[in-house]
């Protein structure tokens, strides 16, 4: 969102928000690369569907009469401390609003969503996925809290004592919270949906469901935005970070739960952009002080500081924190020491048993190329303040950066496959390995992993490492290796007497743009070149004229 709304003041401030501007608005969008898609059927749909919703609903934009940034929005883009700004605009978020006048066949709302999603959150302790879709997606009207609670309560103890598949126990109970939910439209045969002809009671249910996913998807990575909420992957849960339980208690006593300024679009769009609204614990100097004692006691606080200094204070430790953190992570990945849970995150990614699997594969990829050593891996995903992975990298950069010193390599992940996967990473993965040869002066290469490889990606990528595009930065030696055969390189990595260094992995790669010269002059096609550079990536540590072995460091 960040990056979208600065690259539509940049480009358009000043301007009025119509099918022109949005359509410009995407085409400037698409070649920045933030965009995952198209968007050429409808731009000016699309630009609407990205602008519209957060960024406006949020009250980080004015679309009318010009575009222009809110005071919420400019401190978005400012602040060192984003998830404060996101945080009090998310509170504020509301329905009904003059943004949103629920129809007369909507249902019963009275709420604002963020707030009351975060005291569910810290009323059940732990909040599963699965509780948010079924049931914190019923949660409309605030009045109806309580009753909530005690269909998630129910939820679980009828989880307890069933014997049989949690999927098809799951399926079964979010089908009938389904229908009852619809009940008045299911009677009147109401099931046809937009998106398809097919008025069946399945189709409907199916919809529906869908629907409550990519809702509780979306608010399961709004709520961690805050950096109030922590994240399990592996139990697919939501918890309160501990060190923030006070300041989460303190929103929940605080802030209104009724919506304010329902009919009034004037007082509504002021207090949405208030940058001091509502008030957060950390606006109480004292409270603020005390936390940052807490927290940091060697830490001496000024008297003569402001309140806006101390907050950027308690920032610059957290952030500090931050590194430390990861420092400590990676001292324990370089020494093999995490080798075992690595390789049983990537089968958990590969089976689906994950929550948000491409950015756990992206941190996981992070840190099995920091495991291989040798170089300064940097991953360009976004971190939480203990060093745990938060979000997947920017679009517009790419998502690993390993520096050998002499050369660089640029790792690339994704889950998607067919055709999906070409079309979203076959021109980026170029550009931005053009991108970091440009930047880096040094040769390049890059890496790309996913749990399969498409056909039309392995042909773009042996194209690359024929053809001599400026923009590009010349040619492109880029290896495609299916998960299973990475793990089977960190696998070698692992077994090998002595410790690899940046040589070998150098090596990798110069041997796959020799076997691409020559399978070009042989006469033989990428799918030739793909299947001999799988058997070398096989056997990568057994590379002819290896350099001297380090002995193995001690685990």
């Amino acid at each position: 969102m960040i990056p979208e709304i600065d690259l539509l003041i940049q480009h358009f401030e000043g301007k009025e928000w119509n099918s022109t501007s949005q359509r410009d608005f995407m085409e400037v969008l698409r070649q920045e690369n933030f965009f995952n898609g198209k968007g050429a059927n409808d731009p000016a749909f699309s630009a609407r569907d990205r602008i519209n919703r957060a960024p406006k609903s949020l009250g980080f934009v004015f679309l009318s009469p010009k575009i222009e940034l809110t005071p919420a929005g400019v401190k978005l883009l400012k602040s060192k401390r984003k998830d404060e700004v996101f945080l009090r605009q998310m509170l504020k978020f509301q329905v009904p609003s003059p943004y949103h006048q629920p129809s007369d066949k909507a249902a019963d709302f009275c709420i604002k969503p963020y707030l009351e999603l975060l005291r569910l959150v810290r009323t059940m302790g732990t909040l599963k996925f699965d509780e948010l879709q079924i049931f914190g997606m019923q949660l409309t009207n605030y009045h109806d809290f309580d009753r909530i609670v005690r269909k998630i309560e129910l939820f679980r103890n009828k989880r307890t004592m069933h014997k049989g598949s949690y999927q098809t126990f799951r399926k079964e109970y979010l089908y009938h919270e389904l229908k009852n939910i619809y009940n008045d439209r299911i009677s009147r045969g109401e099931t046809k949906t937009r998106e398809s002809n097919d008025k069946s009671l399945k189709k409907f249910l199916e919809t529906q469901s869908s629907n409550m996913r990519d809702y509780a998807d979306a608010c399961f990575r709004y709520l961690r935005a805050t950096g109030l909420v922590a994240v399990s992957h592996i139990g697919k849960s939501l918890s309160i970070v501990p060190e923030r339980l006070e300041e989460v208690d303190y929103i929940l006593e605080t802030v209104e739960r009724d919506p304010v300024f329902v009919d009034n679009l004037v007082s509504y769009t002021s207090y949405l952009g208030n940058t001091h609204l509502p008030k957060l614990l950390t606006d109480n100097r004292v409270l603020l002080e005390s936390k940052i004692r807490t927290e940091f006691p060697q830490v001496q606080i000024s008297h003569s500081i402001t309140l806006d200094e101390l907050k950027d204070t308690l920032a610059d430790l957290l952030e500090k924190r931050r590194e430390n953190n990861i420092k400590a992570q990676i001292a324990e990945i370089k020494d093999y020491r995490q080798y075992n849970e690595i390789q049983h995150m990537f089968e958990q990614i590969t089976h689906n048993d994950v929550y948000d699997a491409p950015l756990m594969l992206e941190w996981n990829t992070w840190r099995a190329m920091t495991m291989l050593d040798g170089g300064n891996i940097t991953a360009n995903l976004k971190f939480d303040d203990y060093g745990n992975p938060m979000s997947t990298a920017s679009g517009n950069m790419s998502d690993i950066v390993c520096d050998y010193g002499d050369y660089m390599v640029c790792v690339e992940v994704t889950m998607a496959g067919g055709q999906k996967q070409y079309e979203m990473e076959g021109e980026p993965v170029m550009r931005h390995l053009g991108k970091l040869k440009k930047s880096s002066g040094k040769p390049c290469f890059c890496l790309f992993v996913a749990p399969t490889i498409n056909e039309a990606s392995i042909s773009h990528f042996y194209m690359a490492q024929h053809l001599n595009v400026s923009y590009y930065g010349g040619t492109s030696t880029i290896i495609p290796l299916p998960l299973k055969i990475f793990q089977k390189l960190i696998e070698d990595s692992f077994k090998a007497n002595y410790t690899p260094n940046p040589t070998h992995v150098r090596r990798f790669f110069d041997a796959s743009k020799n076997i691409a010269m020559k399978c070009r002059k042989d006469g033989e096609d990428e799918m030739d070149w793909y299947t001999k550079i799988i058997q070398n990536a096989s056997h990568w540590i057994e590379l002819p004229n290896d350099p001297p072995p380090q002995p193995r460091r001690m685990l």
